[in-house]
């Protein structure tokens, strides 16, 4: 029997490649209708108690790296995504997300991204310390070239699209992952311990930063507004923003109920709840997210196709039912893999949302009836 095992030689795992289509070819109708299909099967399910919904994420390949630069060839391979889903069985439709890069809070302290061939922009931290972060000028990050670029991005895909098509916020990182953009990992732990307060109040900094950002995005969006965003399902029926928090694995929780917890709070509380997304395996923070005041979803990789690094999707299981945070499930691989993950998250009282990656449509629409047949004996 073959073993398997995460393939390092795919730049991305959840990616599938798609055939680009210009917006004058992308019918806007067709797809409209098709979201407006699953709304009320999203309301019904955001609004339960307990449920299941089966989302096949179709992520073009290339638009989370290089091909961000150009906004116009980031919407071509986003609409040829949109066209792909709808041959998938799904609840929940897949939307466009303006992806401008992840570390724009540098460019407010004044660094600019820097391209390599086929990679996302990246940039360098600048600082040594919480005090030269918080005693250094800054601009909001609409006023910076990145920020600019990335709401012209936004404005683009909404005149291309006429509100017609689910559009989410550009990828959001927690004030935590900010400030790894502005200052070395290993001198931010040190941080933790040398100057708690500093700390705390940069990465206050960067959630005033961020929410100001967020809110200029949410006017150029308005009604087509998909939530949480990037990593998660998301649709005009569901509320709140993603927070991508991978460095929380690698900090106490006490600690970071201390010094971070506050700003993400804040964020949610400004946008409607919070959704919470780590890389790897964060069984270990599951108390620390489900103390978050407006906490509403989490979001895990249960595959070894999906992350080198999944979660045991018993403990979550066990962990979230009873809970009413929705679990944001990924599971990368074929049908029978897929639905061994599933089946142990699946229990009375969960809120679960199967992230599915079947490679074609025949084998999506058999998990799809599976999935569902699951939910069916549990006499939900």
């Amino acid at each position: 029997m073959k073993q398997i095992k995460f393939d390092t030689t795919l730049r991305d795992s959840q990616g599938t490649q798609v055939a680009p289509i210009d917006p004058e070819n992308f019918d806007l109708e067709a797809y409209g209708e098709y979201e407006a299909s699953m709304l009320e099967k999203n309301r019904d399910f955001w609004e339960g108690q307990q449920g299941l919904l089966v989302y096949r994420r179709v992520r073009a390949d290339g638009v989370f790296y290089d091909k961000c630069r150009d906004y116009g060839e980031s919407l071509a391979l986003q609409l040829g995504a949109l066209k792909k889903s709808m041959d998938y069985k799904a609840d929940i439709a897949n939307f466009l997300e303006p992806w401008y890069g992840i570390g724009y809070i540098a460019s407010c302290f004044g660094s600019s991204y820097q391209w390599l061939p086929q990679q996302a922009p990246s940039v360098k931290a600048k600082f040594s310390s919480s005090r030269e972060i918080l005693d250094a000028d800054f601009v909001p990050i609409s006023q910076t070239p990145e920020g600019r670029r990335n709401l012209e991005m936004i404005e683009y895909f909404m005149d291309k699209t006429k509100g017609k098509v689910p559009v989410s916020f550009s990828d959001i990182q927690s004030p935590l992952n900010m400030l790894t953009y502005l200052l070395p990992v290993t001198d931010l732990f040190m941080e933790v311990f040398e100057n708690p307060d500093g700390l705390k109040s940069a990465a206050a900094l960067c959630a005033d930063l961020l929410i100001g950002f967020l809110q200029e995005q949410k006017k150029l969006i308005g009604d087509a507004l998909a939530s949480p965003g990037h990593g998660f399902a998301s649709s005009r029926a569901f509320a709140g923003v993603g927070l991508s928090d991978d460095t929380s694995i690698m900090i106490s929780g006490e600690d970071y109920r201390e010094l971070f917890q506050g700003s993400d709070e804040r964020i949610g509380n400004i946008l409607g709840g919070m959704a919470y997304h780590s890389c790897g395996v964060w069984e270990k923070k599951i108390p620390m997210v489900k103390g978050f005041g407006n906490i509403l979803s989490a979001d895990g990789a249960f595959t070894i196709e999906t992350d080198p690094s999944p979660n045991d999707p018993g403990v979550f299981g066990e962990a979230f039912a009873h809970s009413g945070i929705i679990l944001n499930a990924r599971a990368v691989g074929d049908e029978e893999n897929s639905f061994r993950a599933f089946e142990q998250l699946w229990r009375p009282g969960q809120r679960l949302i199967c992230v599915t990656y079947c490679k074609t449509p025949e084998e999506q629409e058999r998990l799809y009836r599976r999935l569902h047949e699951l939910e069916e004996k549990t006499g939900l």
